[in-house]
Parts: structure tokens; C-alpha cells; sequence
């Protein structure tokens, strides 16, 4: 096998030890609303959370369960975020810690709690217990994406995959489910993702992975400029590949670490891809910065540019937006004579800016490539050897119409 690929067609459940279904329960009208995850034995765990100071009980909760770096279990519900829900809130959602650990026959400090969804609703506590008893009851009766699209609200499609690598002469899985697609602006936004996998990692160097690999994939999207009372990050890893144990600063962790890279970048490029009214997903490249920091703030800041989204929507070379925003990033970069900013789309390049002035190019190409759905812009600072992506997708009419009638 390839060192690492992505396995196609693949979920979470068929991962060795692992469990996962999601069903509709009657919390919403349609779509599926719950999901489970679980592991035939406690993992190492670990999470990363919103940094909005405005945290949804469940995270509150999760975070007490996760202090000893150990779970067998996951459980969200979809529609109702059980967020500025007080202390009430916070009972609720540990009670669908106690629930979901009675029927699994786990322990309750061991299940992550999630919920996403409408703030500021408290939860159906007598739905939530008849939903949690039949998710419970199908674990083992998967079939496809169920555990995917329990998790979902405004999201068009579900977000999945799994990749596989060699790990220390061990063959590894990791897999992840994700919502998101809308609030979304990580540092984390309404995304959720749970990862599982049957490495075999210390809980700190799980911690150290997931920590190093969010900042470089789920932190580094945008679609509204919204960071949500709920965003979280989990992983739970039960040992069963057979691996030595993964250390930081070994091979085996670098290895790792790249497969955990390829597969949150796609699913937070699937997170992209699905914002709310996106009709094109564009990306940016900083290359050659003094330092990543410098790097990661403006690809960061060039995509959440309402200016440069608008004008990827309506197919506008407006090449100066992009700049405007590269000099606004929280930067001591200075970026006026030393940049040079190409426009890429399709396999073609077209060099826009270089050395404080616009280059001789062809509006009517650059309108061209402006049309694509995926557009690429690359900007090369020539000041030192750091690098950083990020991506984005447009803003639309639609994305007003969703958000302007979210609750009603």
C-alpha cells in the first residue's frame, strides 16, 4: 500500500473497535439528529475548543470528562446547540452523558457531549432520552453515512472519510465525520468534528497532534467570519493497530501527523466547499514569510474578506482587495515593493502584482480564470522561508437568505 491514501467509500465504523450510527429521532422534522460513536474499549483522547468566551453546556462538560485524556464514547445531537441555556444546560447535558453511558455500559466521565444547532433553546430532555436509547440500540447495524448525517443542521451533504497509513511497520486507520457550514471561523466556528483511530499514542502526544494539525487545517477556513459557542475538535484513538506507541519526535509521529494533516485538510476543505450559499471555494497560499505566524495571518485574513469573497462570487479580478487585506492581517510585514500576487485557476498562473505595481495582464484572462469554482491566489512575500494556506468560499445572496430566516 501507498505509505498514506485516502480510502474511498470508507466510515468511521469500520475502523477496528469502533461503533457509529446516526438517526432521525424526532428532534428535528426530516433529517437525522443524533449520533453515537463508540468504542469497544476506553481510548486516549483529547479536544480542542472554540476560543469564543460564550461556551455551550456540553463543552463545559466534555472538557471535565476529557481532563484525564480518556473517552469510549461520543454522542451529539443536531438542531439544539444547548448553549446561554445556564445551569440547567448544564444538567441536561450531563444527563446525556449519564444516558448514553447507561446504555453502552461505559462510564459517564468517559463520553464526549456534544449539540449544535439554534442558540439559546433548552433541550427536549424526554426526546433526548428515547433518541439516545434507539441510536444506542443500531450501533452495529451501520450501513453507510449515518453517523455522518446525525450531526448535520444547515449542511447540504454530509463530511467524511478515512485514510489509512503505515505506521511503524502497522497498517492504521483514521477516520472523521464533520458539520459545519455556516458561522464558520475557526479558530474553531458551528463545526464539529470527531476523529477516531486504533494508533497507539500516549494521550499528550495525541493532544500535541491534534493541537499542531488543527491549527494548520480547521483553523485556517472561513466562511462568514463567525466563531460559534460550540466548535470542537475531538479525537479518540483505542490502540488496536499494533503499532509501537507513537512518540513526539519520532518518525512514527511525523508520520502520523501527516496523515492526520491530509485527512482534517479535506474535510475542513469539505467544510469550504459547503458553506452556506457557496457556489466556489478559493484558496490561499503565502509563501516565502518572515515567520508562519506572519504566514497563517494574512491566508487567514485574505479569506475572510467579505471585499475578496464578493468578488470571487460575482467573478471580479479585483486583485487590490486582496492586497488590502494582506496589509490589514496583524502583521509587521510590509508588502508593498516586495510581493507578488498570481491568480491561478485550472492549471493556468497570471502574475497580478509584483514589486509595488500591477503587471501588464489581460483583464478579460483574468475574468476568465475568476469564473472557475476552485480559483487559487498565491502571494509570495520574498521575505523569509514560511509558508501557510488557507481557504474560503464566496458570499453569496443565498448566504443572506439562510441566515435572515435561520429560526423562522
Amino acid at each position: 500500500m501507498k505509505k498514506i491514501e485516502i480510502l474511498k467509500d470508507k466510515h468511521i465504523w469500520e475502523i477496528n473497535g469502533f461503533r457509529a450510527y446516526g438517526a432521525h429521532t424526532g428532534l428535528k422534522y426530516k433529517r437525522k439528529d443524533l449520533t453515537i460513536i463508540h468504542s469497544d474499549s476506553v481510548c486516549q483522547a483529547a479536544a480542542v475548543f472554540t476560543r469564543n468566551k460564550l461556551k455551550a453546556a456540553p463543552l463545559i462538560v466534555t472538557k471535565e470528562h476529557l481532563a484525564d485524556g480518556r473517552a469510549q464514547a461520543v454522542v451529539c445531537n443536531s438542531g439544539n446547540a444547548n448553549a446561554c441555556t445556564g445551569r440547567q444546560g448544564l444538567e441536561d447535558a450531563r444527563r446525556m452523558a449519564e444516558i448514553t453511558a447507561r446504555e453502552l455500559g461505559c462510564s459517564p466521565d468517559d463520553v464526549i457531549v456534544m449539540s449544535t444547532g439554534v442558540i439559546g433553546l433548552m433541550l427536549p430532555m424526554d426526546k433526548i432520552e428515547r433518541s439516545i436509547i434507539k441510536v444506542a440500540s443500531m450501533l452495529g447495524k451501520e450501513k453507510g453515512s449515518e453517523a455522518a448525517e446525525g450531526i448535520l443542521t444547515t449542511d447540504k451533504v454530509s463530511k467524511e472519510m478515512v485514510v489509512e497509513a503505515e505506521i511503524g511497520g502497522k497498517t492504521v486507520r483514521i477516520g472523521a465525520i464533520a458539520k459545519g457550514s455556516g458561522m464558520i471561523h475557526p479558530n474553531m466556528a458551528t463545526m464539529l468534528s470527531f476523529i477516531v483511530t486504533d494508533v497507539c499514542i500516549s494521550r499528550e502526544d495525541l493532544f500535541k497532534a491534534l493541537r499542531e494539525s488543527v491549527d494548520q487545517t480547521y483553523n485556517m477556513i472561513s466562511v462568514d467570519g463567525d466563531t460559534s459557542t460550540n466548535d470542537t475538535v475531538a479525537i479518540m484513538a483505542n490502540r488496536k493497530a499494533g503499532n509501537h506507541p507513537v512518540k513526539h519526535g519520532s518518525r512514527d509521529y511525523d508520520d502520523f501527523l501527516e496523515a492526520l494533516n491530509l485527512l482534517n485538510g479535506e474535510m475542513a476543505k469539505k467544510i469550504v466547499a459547503d458553506g452556506e450559499g457557496a457556489t466556489k471555494v478559493f484558496e490561499v497560499e503565502v509563501l516565502n514569510a518572515p515567520t508562519l505566524s506572519d504566514a497563517r495571518k494574512m491566508a487567514k485574513s485574505i479569506i475572510s474578506s467579505s471585499l475578496v469573497k464578493a468578488a470571487v462570487h460575482g467573478g471580479d479580478p479585483n486583485w487590490g482587495r486582496v492586497m488590502c487585506a494582506a496589509g490589514y492581517a496583524d502583521t509587521d510585514v510590509e508588502i508593498k515593493e516586495s510581493s507578488m500576487l498570481y491568480l491561478s485557476a485550472d492549471g493556468e498562473t497570471m502574475p497580478l502584482f509584483e514589486d509595488g505595481m500591477p503587471t501588464d495582464y489581460s483583464e478579460e484572462k483574468a475574468k476568465e480564470l475568476m469564473g472557475s469554482k476552485f480559483i487559487r491566489f498565491i502571494l509570495d512575500l520574498k521575505q523569509g522561508e514560511c509558508s501557510s494556506m488557507a481557504w474560503g468560499c464566496d458570499l453569496s445572496n443565498e448566504y443572506v437568505n439562510i441566515n435572515a430566516h435561520y429560526r423562522t
